[in-house]
């Protein structure tokens, strides 16, 4: 079931995605760092909001030993949160 209304702008005729009305949207990204129960419950509290539908988040994916590096687009900027949860 999905909770979020689809702009009619948001496709052309025959479904395609309609760029124009993509390029007038801002990209965000949306990190979730954590165990994996921890990501899980996270990305399902985000779908019980009504914010992302479980299905539009990626797979899990092992951190590297070496970390992450994350390369911001030209004038984007960065915030972090930190929280902590009981597990289970």
């Amino acid at each position: 079931m999905s909770y979020v209304a689809i702009d009619s702008r948001l496709l052309q005729e025959g479904g395609n995605l309609n760029p124009a009305y993509l390029a007038e949207r801002e990209r965000l990204q949306h990190i979730i760092i954590g165990s994996e129960a921890g990501v899980q419950g996270a990305i399902n509290y985000l779908h019980l909001l009504r914010y992302a539908e479980r299905l539009e988040w990626s797979r899990l994916f092992a951190v590297p030993e070496a970390g992450l590096l994350i390369v911001p687009q030209p004038g984007e900027v960065f915030s972090y949160l930190l929280r902590y949860r009981q597990p289970g």
